[in-house]
């Protein structure tokens, strides 16, 4: 199915910049789309990128030292 673009700015934006990329101008408005899909992927999904975060921090194996890193004195006061 054909695209019709009316608004002579946006027609005009595309071939400036279809010619200064090489590219046409399907492949110049699937890539902005493209691009502009992941875009909103990051802003709708940033409790996704949290959760990948954590659960690379859960990866981490657990130090025996990472606790007690100082050794403490009587008063509470590190040696």
């Amino acid at each position: 199915m054909a695209l019709q673009i009316a608004n002579p700015s946006v027609v005009a934006k595309v071939e400036k910049l279809a010619k200064a990329t090489g590219l046409n101008k399907t492949a110049l408005v699937e890539r902005a789309l493209d691009q502009l899909r992941l875009e909103t992927q990051r802003v709708t999904a940033p409790g996704q990128r949290l959760r990948a975060l954590l659960k690379q921090i859960d990866g981490i194996p657990d130090r025996v030292d990472a606790v007690e890193i100082l050794g403490w004195d009587e008063n509470g006061l590190p040696t």
